[in-house]
């Protein structure tokens, strides 16, 4: 049993580490760009000869025409992101809670409905949202963002806390209904103080599915101080000599957040994530 032991320890780190280097490596390289003049910025090296600070100087303070909007469009990330967040937290929560719970009549068949919405690309939503926003009036507009996010977000955080209340005893419900509860009630005081796991979990994903979100801020938003920064860092990308350093330390400044917010929730997505994964 030791020695089975071993060997199964030996081929998870087999395995392991190519992956963990798979990884590392390109966020170094991001890293190594971010601390490199431009001249040495693509030299080959694997440490600069002068690193400096000073990209992320001219970041913050706005120094280079591309980074006129900077604090502005890192904002509106930030703004839009929570936006979708909240949003959909609410809506998943509440559906979930009337299909699961409340046994809706049609509730399963709305749920694989909006599920079937993922055999369709995402990209290939793009120009019928587009359309969509430009019939209501929200092209250039941030909302128009955030309800293109929430419906592209939703129907998988629907499924996930579906499964995740279907754990929870129904003795609960009873016993809550017995005592007078009302739905309302139910849903405030047993439902959600059970589910803040699964809660914190598909906020967490929606939040970082429009904080990383390029297409459809590229194509819904089109004034500068309205971009986001996601979209804002395809403009270096619009001429031959663009300092890549520049944007090497405006992209590493724009991955922390999402990194400290998943850090900080990770016991959270794993736990959330994978209720009612496995049936008991």
């Amino acid at each position: 049993m030791k020695r089975k032991s071993v060997v199964s320890e030996a081929q998870l780190l087999l395995i392991g580490i190519p992956v963990l280097l798979w990884t590392i490596v390109p966020v170094y390289h991001l890293f190594l760009f971010a601390i490199s003049e431009r001249d040495s910025a693509t030299s080959g090296r694997l440490w600069p000869k002068n690193p400096t600070l000073q990209n992320f100087d001219v970041v913050f303070q706005q120094k280079h025409f591309y980074l006129n909007h900077f604090w502005v469009q890192l904002g509106n990330s930030l703004a839009i992101a929570l936006a979708v967040g909240i949003i959909t937290l609410a809506v998943a929560t509440a559906a979930a809670f009337a299909i699961s719970r409340l046994k809706v009549r049609g509730g399963r068949a709305v749920m694989n409905l909006a599920l079937f919405t993922y055999f369709i690309p995402a990209a290939f939503l793009a120009v019928p949202m587009y359309k969509t926003m430009a019939n209501y009036g929200l092209l250039n507009n941030r909302w128009s963002l955030v309800l293109a996010m929430v419906t592209i977000a939703s129907p998988y955080c629907i499924w996930v806390l579906k499964q995740a209340s279907d754990k929870l005893p129904w003795e609960l419900d009873e016993a809550a209904r017995i005592d007078g509860a009302t739905p309302l009630q139910l849903f405030r005081l047993v439902y959600v103080p059970l589910m803040v796991p699964s809660l914190v979990a598909v906020g967490t994903y929606a939040l970082l599915l429009a904080w990383n979100e390029y297409l459809y801020g590229f194509l819904l938003l089109s004034n500068e101080t309205h971009l986001t920064l996601a979209v804002a860092l395809g403009n270096f990308l619009a001429a031959d000599d663009s300092p890549w350093e520049l944007l090497m330390a405006t992209g590493l400044v724009y991955a922390l957040p999402p990194a400290a917010i998943y850090y900080a929730f990770k016991r959270y997505m794993v736990s959330g994530l994978t209720a009612g994964a496995v049936k008991s």
